[in-house]
């Protein structure tokens, strides 16, 4: 069993992340509880809220409460908590600025953007990057990226490959905003609004070390399938094996003539083989005639190999273990999970055994329709950063 990770070490010179939570039904309320929670003296917050919150009140009072400061953010499906799992609330990190230089750009127009849109949208970062350092230098132990993008936009296949492969030996992570399972409209929040058909990208520099991470809790089995009908723009399979897609793959996992639910698709994911190494291809949702809609694009040709789970508890445990061996303990996880590793939690009732782990490890962040990391779109993954102390 892996080694228990131990709460961090504490020192004058590196005081805690702050980390925090609202409940408040009200906006204003929510974001003054916000506030007051994560202290002065902050570079950057980052803020993960639920749907129910109506967005141009939401976005004004955080605007209100943080003044100076930038807030940065996305809805969710479901937000992880210092306390675990929770829905319904706004969860927000501060960043202090003794320790961190962080600038932000935002992507608008996903539905337009072109590869050829991300050398000038990562210089307009890097020199917002440089102006700061210069102006307020940092001994740096090196740069990470997040991005938060719209769920929706089926746009973060491009961007993401786009922006990493000009950021280069820059670690990046992020998620696809949410909207609690309705599919229907996902946000970011930038510079006091939230935006549709738009992303945002944030540039650390960090005087803490840190590890961008990437974990999954499936491995490839035997059982194959070829895709042989799609419409990769709209994420959309209509054959597998020359059969109705959502048929063909109910027989395949052993579920032939049952219902198709997103519980079901959590717990029997496929992965493709990319680079030497799978990545899981999560299912959305089965449409009317027996289609299959994707988290992510699949092409026609792509070969489909069925995954078989592996306990994500210990999966997760040993995460965390490794993650301690390279950066010490972590003083912050921030986190994207894939909102069908939260539903296989539920249906699994391992739900309050994994928010005890988040809890211990100081594990904050947010259920995604997706989720980013380097150069990749992912499904039922959990990826993020652990940030130690200084």
């Amino acid at each position: 069993m892996p080694v228990p990770v131990p709460p961090p070490a504490r020192d004058a010179a590196s005081p805690p992340l702050p980390r925090a939570t609202a409940r408040a039904d009200d906006p204003r309320a929510a974001a003054r509880e916000l506030r007051a929670a994560l202290g002065e003296e902050l570079e950057l917050v980052v803020v993960f809220c639920s749907p129910r919150f109506p967005r141009d009140a939401l976005a004004a009072a955080l605007a209100e409460s943080f003044a100076g400061t930038p807030v940065i953010g996305c809805t969710t499906a479901g937000e992880i908590t210092p306390a675990g799992y929770a829905d319904g609330t706004l969860t927000g990190i501060g960043f202090p600025r003794c320790d961190f230089s962080i600038v932000t750009e935002r992507i608008d127009g996903l539905a337009g953007f072109e590869v050829s849109d991300s050398p000038r949208i990562m210089r307009a970062l890097m020199d917002k990057r440089d102006r700061a350092l210069a102006a307020r230098p940092l001994e740096a132990k090196g740069c990470f990226a997040m991005l938060l993008v719209d769920g929706m936009s089926l746009r973060e296949e491009l961007v993401v490959s786009a922006l990493h492969s000009v950021l280069v030996d820059v670690p990046l992570f992020g998620g696809s905003a949410g909207d609690d399972l309705r599919f229907e409209r996902t946000f970011v929040l930038h510079d006091g609004r939230f935006h549709e058909d738009a992303g945002v990208i944030a540039l650390f520099t960090s005087a803490r070390r840190f590890k961008v991470f990437r974990t999954e809790h499936f491995l490839p089995t035997e059982g194959k399938m070829v895709v042989t009908g799609a419409d990769p723009l709209r994420r959309i399979v209509t054959e597998i094996n020359a059969e109705p897609a959502g048929r063909e793959y109910a027989r395949l996992v052993g579920l032939d003539g049952e219902r198709l639910t997103p519980m079901i698709f959590a717990s029997h994911p496929v992965v493709v083989r990319v680079g030497g190494q799978y990545h899981v291809r999560s299912i959305q949702k089965v449409n009317e005639d027996e289609s299959l809609t994707f988290f992510c694009a699949i092409d026609e040709g792509i070969v489909l190999t069925v995954a078989e789970g592996i306990d994500p508890v210990e999966s997760f445990r040993s995460l965390m273990a490794r993650l301690h061996e390279e950066i010490g303990a972590p003083d912050l996880v921030l986190g994207c999970e894939c909102i069908l590793r939260r539903l296989e939690m539920e249906q699994r009732q391992l739900s309050r055994a994994m928010s005890g782990l988040f809890g211990a490890n100081r594990v904050v962040g947010f259920s995604a329709y997706g989720e980013q990391y380097n150069g990749m779109h992912t499904n039922h993954t959990f990826t993020g950063v652990a940030i130690g102390a200084r």
